[in-house]
């Protein structure tokens, strides 16, 4: 629609359509960005502990841009572009995303220290890849795998708060309202948070629109442009925390980042987008996307199990394996 009325002259397609495709990855960078620092500030607000907040509003957060980007996909009758920014977004968090915050500072890890998360990865992507062989994400499989969303952030929850002995702290006065300066923080933090949230929709909308004119300039399947271009630009929030992350040698917040990430986009966002607009899948997803899926995800688990430090050597390991893995996308796309 709006590539129709802006391009009055034929050449102007390709340049409008790099445009739009520039644009909506940055405001979706930018816009994860602003969601994420406003969802805590509201958690900080609220009084609402680290944990919580670090496991439904920054999770929530950072997959904001895929869930934007797949419904209105979804709504453009794309869905192409919907599996192929899930699943592309999975495989791009963790051999892309982890194998460059691992060249840019090694990621010590303690067997076990991930072992529920790595379980909820392993069914959430085999839960993907049922989806993908039955042919369509109806809004029964859509409603089943948000569900499982909604069971594992109380599972994981509870287990922390008890393995850890959290105490939440009492945030309002003794008339049951929040302080005056507790509130102005929060109205601030509600503030930012809507603006990311705006910033990411809109730049969801050009991202979509750009790379469907793509697509059908070039005869390029939507689902390549999905696992490529998209996933990996609704991938950047991700890929800036954990390379920060690492730098500032908290490797659990980088490994914590991706684990979340993939388990919220296989079970929040392709569940909601299904349960909201049933998703059929094309021909254009292959096995071999279905199976680098299962094999990111399982060579993840190996690592975290075992305790295996993610090094320099395995972070360039896992950047030739994305690189492998986009070169059979291109080939045979």
């Amino acid at each position: 629609m709006i590539l129709s009325l802006l391009s009055a002259h034929c050449w102007m397609r390709p340049i409008l359509s790099l445009i739009f495709i520039s644009a909506g990855l940055a405001l979706l960078a930018v816009g994860g960005d602003v969601l994420v620092r406003g969802s805590v500030r509201v958690a900080s607000a609220l009084g609402v502990s680290k944990l919580l907040a670090g496991l439904v509003v920054v999770g929530f957060g950072t997959s904001t841009p895929e869930l934007a980007t797949s419904l209105i996909a979804a709504f453009r009758e794309s869905p192409g572009l919907v599996l192929g920014n899930v699943i592309g977004s999975n495989v791009a968090n963790i051999l892309l995303i982890l194998g460059v915050a691992a060249c840019a500072a090694p990621l010590a890890t303690r067997r076990g220290e991930f072992k529920r998360d790595t379980l909820a990865l392993l069914v959430a992507s085999f839960a993907g890849a049922a989806v993908v062989y039955a042919g369509v994400a109806g809004q029964v499989a859509g409603a089943l795998l948000a569900a499982l969303l909604v069971a594992y952030i109380v599972i994981a929850y509870l287990s922390e708060r008890r393995n850890a002995g959290i105490d939440q702290p009492a945030v309002l006065d003794g008339a049951g309202a929040l302080p005056k300066s507790r509130a102005r923080e929060l109205a601030i933090a509600i503030g930012l948070s809507l603006a990311g949230i705006a910033a990411t929709i809109l730049g969801a909308h050009l991202l979509v629109n750009g790379a469907i004119e793509v697509a059908t300039r070039h005869g390029i399947s939507e689902a390549v442009i999905g696992l490529t271009v998209v996933a990996i630009g609704t991938s950047l929030p991700e890929l800036v925390a954990c390379t920060i992350a690492a730098l500032r040698r908290h490797p659990e917040v980088a490994i914590g980042n991706v684990l979340g990430s993939n388990i919220y986009n296989l079970f929040g966002v392709l569940g909601v987008t299904a349960l909201i607009h049933p998703v059929p899948v094309p021909p254009s997803i292959s096995h071999l996307d279905v199976g680098a899926l299962l094999a990111s995800a399982g060579l993840l688990a190996v690592f975290l199990w075992r305790g295996i430090p993610l090094g320099r050597a395995t972070g360039t390991g896992f950047l030739l394996l994305y690189v492998a893995y986009m070169a059979s996308l291109v080939f045979h796309g």
